[in-house]
């Protein structure tokens, strides 16, 4: 059997695509491939049945730094990020991997699983809740949403759905009324389990988005996870969506956008010294210095109806919640 150890120290959402990328080898290539890796996230690898500890140092090993070069074609290739890190692995390693489902791979424990009823059991039974982020990287400031729209948004829904605030300390995330914040207070872990149990999801095109699709759900909830994307028009749709996702887009409604996405960067200049602050890494319109105009296009209102389509669909039902404290107490 071949020796692989793959290795990617990219943002967190590039490594659930990876995950996908290591099922799928194997799925091609059953019983060619003993693989390991290094990432940037290990969190997202625990339990993983495809991967055997290998050692930096063994010479029957193959390294391989693993890119993504398909997103260079993004716009004009109906491609998903799902098939980039297996477009890249085929080319360098000359093996047939194709995607066999739309979604990353990571495995929850039984134990796991159980996190919550240990809190039920001590605490009551914990509310149904949604995930959210209020903003993100400094890097990609082009991908945020308004908050105070964020706040419409939770407002609106005060009674019928307990929302959760999530994310890294070290990045931009205002605080929000009538939510339970966790904002830097989870590993990526800890978000993984919340994740197994949150009953949807609202996410700018981020990790959250992709953990949405890629961990599973509880026994009697449905079996994709909703989850609403303020996405804009940085990134063309089709490469980034996934198909029980609602995601709103303005690709192709803006000059600067009717070719595919336009991958800037930034809304507007940091002055932190990073190369993203460069002219052609900046939106170029930009509504009152503060949103994308693809982003201030989005409102509240279509919003909150996106999340109105799963209960008028039926795949969700309306229950009014309780505090919701015992999240946080989890």
């Amino acid at each position: 059997m071949r020796k692989l150890i793959l290795s990617n120290f990219q943002s967190p959402g590039d490594i659930v695509m990876l995950t996908a990328a290591v099922r799928d080898l194997h799925r091609a290539h059953p019983g060619e491939f003993l693989t390991d890796v290094r990432t940037s996230c290990p969190d997202l690898w625990l339990n993983n049945p495809y991967l055997t500890p290998i050692a930096d140092n063994d010479p029957d090993a193959t390294c391989v730094e693993c890119h993504y070069p398909l997103i260079h074609q993004s716009n004009n290739t109906p491609l998903h990020f799902l098939h980039a890190f297996p477009a890249f692995l085929n080319e360098r390693l000359d093996l047939r991997i194709r995607v066999t489902d739309y979604k990353g791979d990571i495995h929850i424990s039984d134990e796991e699983k159980q996190w919550f009823t240990k809190v039920a059991n001590a605490e009551g039974a914990v509310d149904p809740f949604w995930l959210f982020v209020s903003g993100g990287k400094f890097d990609y400031t082009i991908k945020w949403w308004d908050h105070d729209r964020y706040q419409q948004v939770i407002d609106h829904f005060g009674g019928r759905i307990q929302f959760v605030q999530v994310g890294e300390a070290s990045h931009h995330h205002p605080a929000l009324r009538h939510v339970i914040d966790l904002r830097g207070q989870t590993t990526l872990r800890q978000l993984v389990r919340l994740m197994y149990h949150a009953q949807g999801v609202i996410s700018p095109v981020s990790l959250l988005m992709h953990l949405a699709a890629a961990v599973e759900t509880p026994p009697g909830r449905p079996r994709s996870r909703p989850c609403v994307v303020v996405a804009g028009g940085r990134e063309p749709p089709h490469f980034t969506a996934y198909p029980h996702h609602q995601y709103i887009h303005r690709v192709g409604a803006l000059p600067c956008s009717d070719q595919g996405g336009c991958w800037k960067s930034r809304t507007v200049a940091l002055g932190d010294g990073d190369e993203k602050d460069h002219p052609d890494q900046l939106c170029v319109n930009v509504v009152d210095g503060r949103l994308p105009r693809c982003m201030d296009m989005i409102t509240a209102r279509e919003v909150i109806e996106r999340i109105e389509l799963y209960f008028d669909g039926g795949l969700l039902t309306d229950t009014s919640h309780g505090t919701g404290q015992q999240v946080a107490a989890a």
